[in-house]
């Protein structure tokens, strides 16, 4: 009998092991999510696609797909209360992370050559028309005016504002939101290239627009500050963005912070990709990322990215219009203004290098690039301040 109770407590002790193992949990939706973040992690890699952000995202999918017994305590998955990575999480909750990755991006960001050319803000203005199609578009799906806005958003192509916004209107759709957002950043040499080439002619490609001027100091101390009163006094649900990204402008161009603008755009901004990262991959824990809204977000998100691209190089052709001879505009640059920075920029000078190996784009895209993290910014705003 001693014998046979030894062997009944070690067989139930056993079978409780088991049941807390991930062999017992693990369901076909892990496997899944499992492979894709595998997949993240092989194109930033092998590929070299944002492996800033794909890298966290693809192991913190690993992460969030590790099955566990849920609902005994363990306190280890991230939508459990009080779990350490549910609390690394409270920062894209709550919206606590964007602001900090702008203010990073504006220590980062020489706005000369929007300085310079200042009409090129309408290429970043023209390329929010994604945003909006995808918000209609999404009301024809069936999701609310706040889903709709959230999901809009990853037209912009700018992760934090994506973030952002859906923390503030949408928070059950956060991690479907941030992988397409960040999917489609990493993907821009992919995407754009093809709608480049299919709206432009061969005559357009090879346009030379006329060197940058070279932008005076105090001109770009006096920006930031011009810019934070102008955008939010128009748009202040912006402020919380803007007001981090010209912050850190500031701190970049006065010339007596240089020890803040470092630690802004190094330091500072590593530490938040980290936690972004790491906690928007584990939010796909696939018994709850695994959804048709969630497919369908993937697909919105794609659509409007397109279009984003779409409205910037057919906005480009436009000006062209208005424009006398010797001051065209090269339309390869209207995919920059998205604001996937300077992603978007890499793609308008590679693209035009294919047909013309001496003209650079670079620092004319940078100018519609960097509208474009603007413009986000401020249509974020303005679809908070509509559906809040």
């Amino acid at each position: 009998m001693e014998f046979a109770g030894l062997y009944d407590f070690v067989s139930q002790q056993l079978s409780e092991f088991v049941g807390y193992t991930a062999f017992a949990n693990v369901t076909l939706g892990h496997i899944v999510m499992i492979c894709v973040g595998l997949f993240f992690i092989n194109l930033a890699i092998t590929k070299h696609y944002e492996p800033l952000l794909l890298i966290p995202i693809g192991f913190g999918i690993i992460i969030g797909n590790i099955p566990f017994a849920e609902g005994v305590g363990l306190n280890i998955g991230i939508y459990e209360e009080g779990s350490v990575f549910n609390q690394l999480y409270f920062g894209v909750q709550k919206g606590l992370y964007p602001p900090l990755i702008f203010l990073g991006i504006g220590a980062m960001t020489d706005f000369s050559s929007l300085l310079s050319k200042p009409k090129l803000v309408l290429l970043g203005a023209a390329a929010q028309f994604g945003i909006f199609a995808a918000y209609a578009s999404s009301l024809l799906l069936g999701f609310s005016p706040q889903e709709a806005g959230a999901i809009a958003i990853i037209g912009g192509a700018d992760g934090p504002t994506a973030i952002f916004l859906s923390s503030q209107l949408a928070p059950e759709f956060i991690g479907p939101i941030a992988i397409a957002a960040y999917s489609y950043m990493a993907l821009v040499p992919v995407l754009q290239p093809p709608v480049m080439r299919l709206l432009t002619t061969k005559k357009e490609r090879v346009i030379r627009m006329k060197p940058p001027r070279a932008v005076p100091k105090q001109e770009k101390i006096i920006f930031p500050i011009i810019g934070i009163l102008l955008t939010t006094f128009i748009m202040p649900t912006s402020l919380p963005l803007l007001g981090m990204l010209f912050f850190g402008n500031l701190l970049k161009e006065s010339g007596v912070t240089d020890r803040l603008a470092n630690t802004a755009r190094t330091s500072l901004v590593d530490i938040v990709t980290i936690f972004l990262g790491l906690t928007v991959g584990a939010s796909t824990q696939a018994t709850v990322f695994l959804t048709n809204e969630s497919l369908m977000i993937f697909a919105l998100g794609a659509a409007s990215f397109i279009i984003a691209t779409f409205s910037g190089v057919i906005f480009a052709k436009v000006m062209n219009f208005f424009s006398k001879e010797g001051d065209k505009i090269n339309p390869l640059i209207g995919n920059s203004g998205v604001s996937a920075v300077p992603d978007s920029a890499r793609v308008s000078q590679h693209v035009g290098l294919e047909y013309d190996k001496s003209n650079h784009l670079l620092m004319h895209a940078m100018a519609a690039n960097v509208s474009g993290v603007i413009g986000s910014a401020i249509a974020a705003g303005i679809l908070l301040s509509f559906l809040t």
